[in-house]
């Protein structure tokens, strides 16, 4: 089951308000609101799968807790993180091997 903090933070990535995620999951405002309240208030199952679906739709991926935590990510989110890997693993690569041209020619 996805967490409150999981359907805040899908609307936070795509920026949708409460209002745009009614609309989209076909149910009310007050039941996001409801949804999204902390505490003891409680929402049928169905409105929760309505809400995922709909961000589902849009892009977000529901990350389940996996040590780290459960999460939510969209395709830009994972084409980011890829993007900085790459661009650690180049630079990494260009350290190691004016390392080795350093050595070789005799300067440390």
């Amino acid at each position: 089951m996805i967490s409150i903090a999981q359907i805040r933070g899908a609307r936070g990535l795509l920026g949708w308000s409460q209002t745009k995620l009614a609309f989209e999951a076909r149910v009310s405002i007050a039941t996001i609101k409801r949804l999204e309240a902390q505490g003891t208030i409680k929402v049928s199952n169905d409105t929760r799968e309505a809400a995922r679906n709909a961000l589902e739709a849009a892009g977000v991926d529901f990350i389940d807790e996996n040590g780290g935590g459960p999460g939510v990510a969209t395709e830009e989110t994972d084409n980011r993180v890829m993007r900085k890997r790459m661009r650690e693993a180049v630079a990494i690569r260009a350290q190691k091997e004016q390392g080795t041209k350093r050595s070789i020619g005799g300067v440390a």
